[in-house]
Parts: structure tokens; sequence; C-alpha cells
């Protein structure tokens, strides 16, 4: 038999179907905190809790794909950069059936999430606390404004944990935390935004001297408008070759 004969005679209901579905991590830095877009379920199972934006990858569609239909559909946002952080496939992830999830990942400034906010009543910005140190791993919680930790479906919270530990692994050696920040800012901002992230203190001087030798910024010749003091050096991030 040659693979034609083969495959023309291939009975697809042979072995169980797993579903697949695409969940997206979407996180900014909002008043000094790591922040995640979170929506509210108002189906079974986990009727009620707090979910990442995700659904189903259709028969004929690529990952890729439903990643950026869901982006537009459920997160109400468009042309943003994700990419895959990790495929999760515990057996009992989901009470329905067997569904594995492809979680998709992305950094936004905070005003990138405005339109989506207003338009859709069931999106929040959540705030992430991260109660250990670094990469270490474990769980976080998400609230909004002074709330109690909110009830996250799924495993969407081991979701967000991986992220958070990603996050910070890779600010070291990588520009990511620049994809939070406008255009043009002050080394100020970029401390604000590493601060937030590691939930730690930096000191000052080190942190903008380690910046400026790494050779990732580049000054503008520009300065800040609206200071109340000497107006701070505006500086660009310069992009490696090949990145996003």
């Amino acid at each position: 038999m040659d693979e034609a004969a083969f495959l023309e005679n291939y009975d697809p209901a042979a072995y169980e179907r797993p579903s697949v579905a695409v969940d997206l991590i979407l996180m900014s830095v909002v008043d000094g905190a790591p922040a995640v877009l979170l929506t509210r379920r108002d189906q079974h199972p986990f009727a009620g809790a707090w979910a990442l934006p995700g659904g189903f990858v259709g028969i004929g569609e690529g990952l890729d794909e439903a990643a950026h239909r869901i982006l537009v559909e459920k997160a109400r946002m468009s042309d943003a950069y994700v990419e895959q952080l990790y495929t999760f496939g515990a057996v009992d992830r989901d009470p329905r059936t067997r569904i594995i999830s492809v979680a998709y990942f992305a950094l936004l400034p905070a005003d990138r999430f405005t339109a989506a906010l207003k338009s859709a009543p069931e999106l929040a910005l959540a705030e992430l606390t991260v109660p250990w140190p670094g990469e270490t791993g474990g769980p976080v919680e998400a609230r909004i404004g002074d709330g109690d930790p909110l009830e996250l479906a799924f495993d969407h919270g081991a979701m967000l944990s991986l992220a958070m530990r990603r996050l910070r692994g890779k600010l070291d050696y990588s520009g990511i935390a620049f994809a939070l920040l406008p255009q043009r800012f002050t080394l100020r901002a970029l401390q604000d935004i590493y601060e937030a992230i590691l939930d730690t203190k930096l000191n000052k001087p080190a942190f903008r001297r380690r910046m400026l030798d790494r050779g990732w910024l580049e000054a503008t010749g520009e300065r800040e408008t609206g200071a109340s003091f000497r107006p701070a050096e505006l500086y660009h991030y310069r992009k490696a070759e090949g990145e996003q």
C-alpha cells in the first residue's frame, strides 16, 4: 500500500482527539505593579470566575491565526504582537473534556487597553501580586482595586505564574521591558518598569550605568516636557537586528 492509498483509507476516528484552545496573557504595568487583562466568565464551567481571554482553535485554523482572532473577538484589541509562551496539557485542567491550551504572551503599554476596557464591561485590568522573589515561581494573586484575590478559572493562575517567572528571567538579557514604554522615555520611567516587574527597589546609578553600557539605549537629544524640575533626557530603544 502506498501513502496515497493509506491516507484514502485512514480512519480519523481511530484515535481520540483532544480539543485545543488558545489563552492570551496580555500584561502591562499599572500604578507601579504588573497587571493582566482578564474577562469574567458568563457561562459554565467556572461561571462568574475570571479568566484569561481565550477560545478554541478551529479545525482549519492555525494556532497563530486563532490567537489573533481571539485577540480581536475576546480581548477587543488588534495589531498586538503575541508569541507562544507554553503549552498547558494537564489531563484534568478543564472539567469539560481533554483540552490542551497554548498560552500566548504579550506586553503592552497601559494605554493600549483603554478602548477595550471601555467597550467591553466584562474585561478588567487586574493587578498581580507576586509573593516570591526572582524566578522562584509559585502562586500569584490577581485583584481589581482593593478587592479580595479573584477566583481564576481553569489553570489560569498557573499560566500567570509562569508568565511572571519568564518575564523576570528575560529582563536581564533582553529588551522585553521596552514594550511597556512609549517610543521615547526617560531612564526614570525605565527603572520604574523594572522595579514593578521585579518588585524590588534598584540602585539608581548602577541601574542607569548598566542600561547605558548594554547599548540598548540611544539619546534622542530631547527632554521631557511638563517636568517640575530639570527635565530629564529622553531615550529610545535600539532594537537588535531581527527583533520584532
